[in-house]
């Protein structure tokens, strides 16, 4: 469990721990002056509890969590049924288990990490077959299970970020360019093919709210005419598009160095409650307002950090499950992160994907952070230097 002979600390990486710390402080700032209902000091306590979560896993030897691959996957795959049948709704969407009160899990957010371990020990394992058809069609089949569960709560976002975090991971893993290129010759025509049937009324594919959403993008600068032959009209556009108006709004009015947090400006689209959600999807509308470009700079540079920082542990990982677990992690943070900014400044649908280790959400950042303290377990094992194999025989 605990490798100490093999462990060089000069190699714990304390950038990341720096870089995640400054990021979620400033989240639980932005988050209070958000919504003052207490949240900022629930994301405050679970930062603290996750600190030290993190800090332990960076001591327990990741092989030794890689041991329990099948307790982790059934676990997630226990969590994610029982919220199937049992579990809390709310906004169209059972995605809750709860424990009295408001205190609750949301199992989609737990399970991106158990598949980033579990795929970490199944690819190590099968590395030299995994692209036999046998172990490529198990691979397969294990990920549907959990991806299924997930985009039928119904969280379309989160299953993409599913999907997405699987294919890095399996490219890492050394998947055969051959599979790649089919894939993509089958999935890019059939994705077109699926968003021309979202497109036609009385669709079933994804819920209707979704739809609305996908439409409103599309035809965000639509005339009257064009609308009508869609069913639509410029009010219901407007409707769907208000969060995102609104969010940007807020982002540009924040100028430089923003109207600073808890102010009391009238003219604050925070302030006139324009936004919805604005301490979770919205939380970057809320930094660029009332932190200006600055915060709003500090918050995409962290992000970006954090990443580059999981790539370069991955990068110098001793193994290939190290290496994934890493990369998966980068994976988690770079897409959520880019999905996220994209919504908030207009360039993507509006989807409900929280911005890392920044938004209010405790199963999000607990789950980031038993992450990343596996991330960081992998830095302290790296494999050694050419200079530290020379001194290790010499």
């Amino acid at each position: 469990m605990f490798q100490f002979r093999e462990y060089r600390f000069k190699y714990f990486n304390l950038r990341l721990v720096l870089f995640i710390s400054c990021l979620t402080l400033l989240g639980v700032k932005v988050i209070g002056s958000a919504i003052n209902d207490g949240s900022d000091k629930k994301q405050l306590i679970c930062f603290c509890a996750g600190l030290v979560v993190m800090l332990f896993l960076s001591i327990v030897d990741y092989h030794f969590i890689l041991k329990f691959h099948w307790v982790i996957y059934i676990v997630n795959m226990g969590l994610l049924i029982y919220v199937k049948f049992k579990g809390d709704s709310g906004n169209g969407a059972q995605r809750w288990i709860r424990f009295g009160g408001s205190f609750g899990i949301q199992p989609s957010e737990l399970a991106k990490i158990c598949i980033i371990l579990f795929f970490a020990w199944m690819l190590q394992k099968y590395q030299e077959k995994l692209n036999s058809p046998r172990v490529l069609f198990c691979v397969l089949f294990l990920f549907f299970m959990p991806f299924y569960l997930i985009y039928k709560q119904p969280d379309l976002s989160s299953s993409i970020v599913f999907l997405v975090i699987f294919c890095s991971i399996i490219f890492l893993a050394g998947l055969s360019y051959w599979y790649i290129g089919a894939a993509m010759a089958v999935g890019v025509p059939s994705l077109s093919f699926l968003i021309y049937k979202i497109l036609q009324p009385g669709q079933t594919l994804i819920s209707n709210y979704q739809k609305s959403r996908l439409l409103g993008f599309l035809y965000q600068n639509s005339s009257a005419e064009e609308l009508a032959k869609h069913g639509l009209d410029i009010n219901q556009i407007n409707a769907i598009n208000y969060q995102q108006k609104n969010s940007m709004l807020a982002i540009g009015s924040g100028q430089l160095l923003g109207k600073g947090l808890h102010n009391n400006t009238i003219t604050s689209v925070k302030n006139g409650n324009f936004l919805a959600e604005q301490q979770t999807d919205f939380i970057y509308a809320i930094v660029g307002e009332e932190l200006g470009f600055a915060g709003a700079l500090a918050v995409i540079v962290l992000l970006f950090l954090i990443s580059i920082e999981c790539l370069w542990v991955a990068r110098n990982a001793k193994d290939l499950s190290g290496k994934l677990i890493a990369g998966g992690m980068a994976a988690i943070i770079a897409f959520q992160s880019f999905v996220n900014l994209g919504v908030a400044t207009w360039i993507l649908p509006n989807t409900g994907l929280p911005l890392p280790f920044v938004s209010y959400g405790m199963s999000s950042l607990m789950s980031l952070m038993i992450g990343m303290g596996v991330v960081l377990n992998v830095s302290i094992q790296r494999e050694l230097t050419f200079k530290e194999v020379l001194y290790t025989e010499y």
